[in-house]
């Protein structure tokens, strides 16, 4: 195969560098409340903006069948230039209904970089998706841990700093992709346009069971992301420790990438159905012991979201691998984008969730993320035989 060699650390760079507008906001939180005069509350509200931007645009992209009928990586560039547009924006003076439409609307181009560039993937590797999704979703993990990265260097004078390094960087990532990435060997044209084609993917029952297993590990990841600061937060005001809150935000979320990796090599072995309810079941391990985590020695504290950093992300390229395979092979992008986003209208109500009774009981709000877990191991228990071989 002619790019096969090169081809994937073009889309894991660009990935990498275009999704780290997505918590761009959260990382300059602290900046964004100085000027605006916000609350700490003001958190979930401004990621739920990014949230549900990009579930209006996955369900865009979806119905519109955009990534089957278009170049994906003409649509990956275009939505990577326009993410990174409205993301700029937020360091003009702005009122907070502004900030949120500008996170919103970032929130919505991020739906032409995330699933297309798993999309883009599929194209290229027939087999061994697991593991090139791996390296995929590994990249937007980095991505969306960087902006806690670089608000822990010397950005603090100046937290726009973080903003127009993140938007350059998508620009630059979108390029990438645009220059070095023709059509995949695999793809094939998709249908014209026909808006009730997206939910045709539903019609298989292996498919199903994939997509609902996504949708239990969604209801804790994003919810577990944003609130990963609050965390360490809540921990320091609790034991009266002093902490780096924004580099161990980077360490924690980061750190998933190494797991997406090696989950990828280990379902080679073991099967991507197995590995990912594995993942499941320790992170949902991890929600029932949240409570008690607050209250013991700094290195244990920190050891343990390590480890939930971790679990919580490493099933998430094999659910991703496994909805591409169960799906038709036309059809891939516009599954893989309409699981998504009903996985991340699922982000919403968690997040919320948190919200409302984290500042009411802060030690034990985190038990609402068991709720995934369990529902996603059910799912995958009851799920009848799931394609091992990718689709053609």
């Amino acid at each position: 195969m002619k790019y096969r060699f090169y081809i994937l650390p073009i889309i894991v760079i660009a990935q990498f560098f275009c999704t780290s507008l997505w918590f761009a906001g959260n990382a300059v939180m602290p900046g964004l409340i100085v000027k605006l005069d916000l609350l700490t509350s003001d958190l979930g509200y401004i990621t739920s903006a990014v949230q549900f931007g990009f579930i209006v645009g996955t369900l865009v992209y979806a119905m519109l069948t955009i990534a089957d009928r278009f170049h994906p990586s003409r649509v990956f560039f275009i939505s990577a230039c326009l993410g990174a547009a409205f993301n700029v924006l937020i360091v003009l003076d702005t009122s907070f209904f502004q900030l949120l439409t500008f996170r919103f609307l970032t929130g919505f181009f991020l739906a032409g970089i995330y699933p297309v560039g798993m999309k883009i993937a599929a194209d290229y590797f027939e087999k061994g998706l697991g593991k090139a999704l791996g390296f995929l979703v590994g990249a937007l993990v980095l991505g969306t841990a960087l902006p806690h990265f670089l608000a822990s260097m010397d950005f603090s004078y100046d937290w726009s700093g973080v903003i127009y390094a993140t938007s350059g960087l998508a620009v630059f990532g979108g390029s990438l992709i645009l220059f070095f990435v023709p059509n995949g060997p695999y793809r094939k044209q998709g249908p014209k346009l026909k808006l009730k084609v997206a939910m045709k993917v539903f019609e298989s029952r292996p498919f199903k069971a994939a997509a609902f297993g996504y949708f239990g590990h969604m209801w804790e990841l994003y919810a577990f992301w944003a609130f990963v600061p609050a965390m360490l937060v809540f921990y320091e005001n609790l034991n009266g420790a002093e902490m780096d809150i924004s580099l161990l935000s980077f360490l924690v979320i980061g750190g998933g990438a190494i797991s997406c990796v090696a989950g990828g090599y280990l379902s080679e072995r073991l099967g991507e159905k197995k590995v990912a309810a594995s993942s499941l079941f320790i992170s949902g391990i991890c929600c029932l012991l949240s409570p008690v985590v607050f209250f013991v020695p700094q290195p244990i504290f920190i050891g343990f979201l390590f480890i939930w950093g971790l679990v919580v992300i490493a099933d998430s390229p094999l659910f991703s691998s496994l909805v591409a395979k169960n799906a038709k092979s036309e059809l891939k992008g516009t599954a893989l984008t309409i699981v998504t986003c009903i996985g991340f209208s699922i982000t919403i109500v968690s997040i919320q969730l948190l919200n409302f009774f984290v500042d009411k009981y802060p030690a034990y709000s985190y038990l609402i993320l068991t709720l995934g877990p369990i529902f996603g191991l059910v799912s995958l228990g009851l799920s009848p035989t799931i394609k091992k071989k990718a689709s053609v």
